[in-house]
């Protein structure tokens, strides 16, 4: 039996969340209007006006609020050093969505933010839980693997906000979906935190919607990525020892064995685009890390589609990814996340090859 008191709760810190970012964006957009705070348009940009970028602030501001009032430290000991990687994480999203930040810079507030979470909060990957073969590592090589994972997912959720709605329709897909699991398997602090972000990136989108009236920048998507790191690691770490301080859940009905690659599969999307973009560069002999207009959405658009029905196919294969995910998951880690590639590689071809075929078509004429 769930207490009553926890649904409310859960129900209290989602309600809260929204309602200080829903409240607060208007005071942001009306500050970024008179300080000509904007995202300038240009050839990177899918958007033809300027618009303000400080979005992830209301969803920082509403995050570290409800967390501090509805969660229990005493019951969640790394709540303290979530907040503080928080707050680095959304310093530099800050300092880079208004005056510039060089990528250097970027990756040091990165680093420290993850260095923060993994080693003074301990939410790490302390094994491979049998992946290759290999258990529990060392503490040095966890502590360097976790921080690299945390880079890697903050990076993939950074560069798949390039169009209106996409990462916050994402971000709440995830959210809700680590949310549910937590409250499923009674772990009720993180339950709070990801309905929290459900909240905060629900009444985002109220303002995130074409037209576009605000976007997330960089204190959003990084944020975003730093959140959802953290729910992956915990999911991974709690499923694959049973236990959590007090919380066991080694006879629960909702364990997972093969949780690595269900983690990767609740937020594939961003992690495959991350992974196609950065081939596709280095086969094309660029580097990597050179911005282009090669993801999924930018090939969406130059089908002529809008931005909010861009948003709405990739949401959907979102969601269908994470129930293939689910339906998958006693077949183990290689057969799922082979299956999740050749899926993700398949319709990712279907819109790649229409726009070639068009494009080729447009040639001949």
């Amino acid at each position: 039996m769930i207490p009553n008191d926890t649904i409310n709760i859960l129900s209290y810190s989602f309600i809260t969340a929204f309602g200080i970012t829903f409240f607060l964006i208007p005071t942001i957009i009306a500050v970024a209007n008179a300080k000509h705070l904007f995202d300038v348009p240009g050839a990177r940009n899918s958007h033809t006006k300027a618009v303000p970028t400080l979005g992830g602030l209301a969803i920082f501001a509403a995050m570290v609020f409800s967390i501090t009032f509805w969660t229990s430290f005493s019951k969640c000991v790394h709540l303290q050093y979530l907040i503080a990687s928080m707050t680095v994480i959304a310093s530099i999203g800050i300092k880079d969505d208004i005056i510039g930040l060089s990528a250097f810079k970027k990756s040091i507030g990165m680093v420290v933010a993850a260095m923060i979470i993994v080693i003074w909060g301990d939410v790490r990957i302390s094994g491979m839980f049998g992946i290759f073969g290999i258990g529990e590592v060392p503490y040095i090589i966890s502590v360097l693997f976790s921080i690299f994972t945390i880079l890697v997912i903050i990076n993939a959720w950074n560069l798949i906000d390039g169009i209106n709605g996409l990462a916050g329709s994402l971000g709440i897909i995830s959210a809700l979906t680590f949310g549910t699991w937590y409250f499923m398997v009674e772990d009720y602090q993180h339950a709070i935190i990801a309905y929290s972000l459900v909240g905060a990136l629900l009444a985002f989108l109220r303002y995130n919607v074409s037209p576009a009236k605000i976007f997330m920048g960089d204190t959003g998507s990084l944020f975003l990525g730093l959140m959802m790191a953290v729910f992956a690691i915990e999911f991974i770490e709690l499923n694959g020892n049973g236990f959590s301080g007090d919380l066991d859940i080694r006879n629960s009905d909702f364990r997972i064995k093969a949780s690595p690659i269900v983690a990767i599969g609740i937020f594939f999307i961003p992690l495959f685009d991350l992974l196609r973009v950065f081939t596709f560069r280095i086969l094309r002999g660029r580097s990597p890390f050179k911005p282009d207009k090669t993801h999924m959405h930018h090939i969406l658009l130059k089908l002529g589609l809008s931005h909010m029905q861009s948003t709405a196919i990739i949401s959907f294969a979102a969601i269908f990814l994470i129930f293939l995910t689910f339906l998958l998951k006693d077949n183990g880690t290689y057969i799922t996340g082979g299956i999740l590639l050749f899926v993700s590689a398949s319709l990712s071809y279907i819109p790649y090859h229409i726009y070639k075929k068009r494009k080729k078509k447009a040639l001949i004429k």
